[in-house]
C-alpha cells in the first residue's frame, strides 16, 4: 500500500502549525455575502473553515450579507429595489423586510452550520453593537446630496457583548444592523460593519469571502492575481484603472482597517472550496493578502 497520500496529507498540516499556533487566541473576523450565501454547499464550506479555526483556538468573529435573500423577499412583498452606487435604497417598508430576512432567516442560518460543525456560536443582532449616522452622498454628474433613507455608516461599535461571547468560547454571528442616537433601525453595508468591526477589535486578520479570487490586474485574468498587496502601492492601482467599481469600497475598508491596528486583510473566493483556510493557513494563499 502506497503511503503517499497519507504523507502529503501530514506535510500539510505541518505546514499548517506554525499558523495555527500563531493565531491562537487571535481575534478574526471573517465577512461574507454575495453569491457564496447563494450555495448552501459553498456557504457550508465556508462555515466549516471558521468552525475549523475555532476548534484550533482561534476566535472568529462573522459578519454576514444577505443582499440577494432580501431582494428576493422585497420581490415577494411586491416592494421596488433600488440600488444607487451599489447601495440599497431602504424606505420604512424596506426596512421591516431587511430586518425579518437578515436576522430571522440568514443569521439564523449562518449559526445552525456552525453548530452543525462542532462550533459554539450564537446569534449577535447588529443593533445592539453598531451606532450609526444617516449615510449621504454625492452625486458625480450633478453634484446632488444621494439619501438612501435608512442605510447607516458606523460611527462606533460597542465591543462588550463580542468579548462577553469570545470569553465563553462562543462565535459571534453578526448581521449588519444599527442604529442612530434616536434609536432607529438602519441597514449597513456589510463591508463596512466588518471593517468597522475588525477595526473595533484590533483584530489580526479580516477576511473578505466573496465570489472573486481576490484583486486581480486584468479583471478577466484570474492569473493576475495580486497575491500581496501593500497599501503605499494602492494609490497607483486606483490611478491605473486596476482598483476600480465595487472593488474600490472594499481596498478603501482595508486600508483604514490596517491604519487603525488589524494586522492583515485577505481577501478570498468563496466559491473555491476551503479557500479560507488555504489563504490563512499556508504559504502561498489562494486569494490576495494587504498589508501595511
Amino acid at each position: 500500500m502506497s503511503l503517499s497520500p497519507y504523507i502529503s496529507k501530514a506535510e500539510t498540516l505541518i505546514e499548517a502549525l506554525p499558523y495555527i499556533q500563531s493565531f491562537r487566541n487571535a481575534i478574526v473576523v471573517v465577512k461574507f455575502g454575495g453569491s457564496a450565501m447563494e450555495s448552501q454547499e459553498q456557504m457550508t464550506s465556508i462555515l466549516v473553515d471558521v468552525a475549523f479555526m475555532w476548534t484550533c483556538g482561534m476566535k472568529p468573529v462573522v459578519v454576514h450579507g444577505g443582499g440577494k435573500a432580501i431582494s428576493k423577499a422585497l420581490d415577494r412583498a411586491g416592494i421596488p429595489t433600488q440600488f444607487v452606487q451599489g447601495l440599497r435604497v431602504t424606505d420604512d417598508a424596506s426596512i421591516k423586510v431587511v430586518e425579518q430576512v437578515i436576522k430571522h432567516e440568514t443569521n439564523a442560518s449562518v449559526v445552525k452550520i456552525l453548530k452543525e460543525h462542532g462550533a459554539e456560536a450564537e446569534s449577535l443582532f447588529g443593533e445592539n453593537i453598531f451606532y450609526v449616522r444617516r449615510r449621504t452622498g454625492k452625486d458625480p454628474n450633478t453634484g446632488e446630496t444621494i439619501d438612501w433613507g435608512f442605510v447607516g455608516e458606523p460611527v462606533a461599535c460597542d465591543t462588550g457583548p463580542i468579548y462577553e461571547m469570545l470569553q465563553r468560547g462562543v462565535v459571534p454571528v453578526i448581521c449588519p444592523l444599527g442604529r442612530d442616537d434616536d434609536g432607529k433601525l438602519y441597514n449597513i453595508n456589510a463591508d463596512n460593519a466588518a471593517a468597522a468591526l475588525a477595526k473595533a477589535l484590533k483584530a489580526k486578520k479580516l477576511a473578505f469571502v466573496s465570489d472573486v479570487p481576490g484583486l486581480l490586474r486584468d479583471p478577466k485574468d484570474p492569473a493576475t492575481l495580486i497575491q500581496t498587496l501593500r497599501i503605499s502601492e494602492a494609490p497607483a492601482l486606483v490611478r491605473e484603472g486596476v482598483v476600480g467599481g465595487g472593488m474600490l469600497p472594499k481596498v478603501q475598508s482595508c486600508i483604514e482597517a490596517i491604519n487603525a491596528g488589524v494586522g492583515k486583510v485577505h481577501m478570498v473566493d468563496g466559491r473555491m472550496a476551503h479557500s479560507l483556510l488555504l489563504e490563512i493557513f499556508t504559504k502561498t494563499g489562494v486569494g490576495t493578502e494587504i498589508i501595511g
